[in-house]
């Protein structure tokens, strides 16, 4: 947090102040809240069960220690909403933070977990790799996983034998149907190509199109349509094993391990988040005194994003209206893509997360295909 570092020392009549119109104004609710530097700059943004009692606890935060005594001090004020859940709060600040990108946040809590994702990047050659973030919005990502090493291992016996490339996403790329552009054939950059397990798009060793193919059977895979490079595998062991050459086939063996693995685990995850198919009704709980209680919402989730957000239907009006949108997601094909962009993934996080953490609030759910004879009660 270099620019918070800058404050030597707390700014006592501001923070007093603040405290003071925190102490004040600020309700005992759910919601968001931003801080806002000297320039009008939002560097920071929160939310909190209990607002009130969230922001008390900044300026109690003991000085120099606490990154939350850094963050007030570098206040010059905070603004905040209410919002009528839990829920909703956690929705508003991950969509907040994606829409100001604030610097002093730090996005998820992931490392904990030890969690990963398979990235297919984007570009006229994408590659596979596995990483903790997901954080760019041109590629598209499938997991989370666990298992960081095994991912990366499943991974590279995949680009292998697909012969994706793994080299530098900003290399310059040329097609063996732009060779007459840019004069002969180079050799390729690396060995991979020498061996057998990469296309060479580097150096005009192949074609757009076969690139393109190669990916489409990896995202096939990752997205449990189709089991290619498994059927490779599974010829070269029998092919081994015909010439009884048993150290081969174990290295083919264990190739196979991981594409399974792999699989299962993409298999797995597609399963769990097309149970996350449903309508949740959270009621606005915050007492009256308090100004709430008047804001109860449904939301229509799909694969574990929420695609429509609405106030509690009461009238017939808006039942049918509601149902329109359920209708709409609810035919769409069981499978559909199993990749995400960066924001995407960041919301099925976050709804994995919840659900997760409160197993009790599935009561409120209403699968899309019962909606709304059976209303969450």
């Amino acid at each position: 947090m270099p620019a918070l570092a800058l404050l030597d020392a707390p700014a006592t009549n501001s923070l007093e102040e603040l405290r003071a119109r925190v102490k004040t104004t600020a309700r005992r609710r759910p919601g968001v809240y931003q801080f806002v530097d000297q320039g009008g700059g939002v560097f920071y943004v929160g939310k909190a069960k209990d607002l009130r009692t969230r922001l008390l606890s900044y300026f109690s935060a003991s000085w120099p220690d606490s990154k939350s005594a850094h963050l007030i001090r570098a206040a010059a004020d905070i603004t905040w909403r209410y919002l009528p859940s839990e829920f909703a709060a956690l929705l508003e600040e991950l969509r907040l933070i994606a829409r100001l990108r604030p610097f002093s946040n730090v996005r998820g809590n992931r490392t904990r977990r030890r969690m990963v994702f398979i990235k297919l990047t984007g570009g006229t050659a994408p590659k596979l790799k596995v990483t903790e973030h997901t954080a760019d919005r041109t590629a598209r990502y499938y997991g989370p996983f666990q298992s960081g090493r095994r991912t990366a291992e499943s991974i590279r016996v995949m680009s292998d034998l697909l012969k994706l490339r793994d080299c530098a996403q900003d290399r310059p790329l040329r097609f063996a149907d732009q060779a007459d552009l840019f004069g002969a054939s180079e050799p390729a950059a690396c060995l991979r190509h020498e061996l057998g397990t990469c296309l060479g798009p580097c150096a005009a060793k192949c074609s757009g199109e076969t690139y393109r193919t190669a990916v489409a059977q990896a995202v096939a895979f990752l997205e449990s349509q189709a089991v290619a490079p498994i059927d490779r595998v599974l010829y070269a062991m029998a092919d081994a094993s015909d010439a009884r050459d048993f150290e081969r086939a174990a290295l083919w063996r264990e190739k196979l391990d991981a594409l399974e693995e792999l699989f299962a685990a993409v298999s797995r995850l597609r399963a769990a988040t097309q149970a996350l198919s449903f309508v949740y009704g959270v009621r606005d709980r915050t007492p009256a005194k308090e100004g709430g209680g008047h804001d109860d919402r449904v939301y229509l989730m799909q694969r574990g994003l929420v695609r429509t957000v609405a106030p509690w239907p009461r009238t017939p009006i808006e039942r049918d209206a509601f149902q329109e949108a359920v209708e709409r997601w609810a035919a769409l094909p069981a499978g559909g893509p199993a990749a995400r962009t960066a924001p995407e993934m960041d919301e099925l996080l976050l709804v994995m997360s919840w659900f997760r953490q409160h197993p009790e609030e599935f009561e409120s759910t209403t699968p899309l295909e019962r909606w709304p004879a059976e209303l969450p009660s």
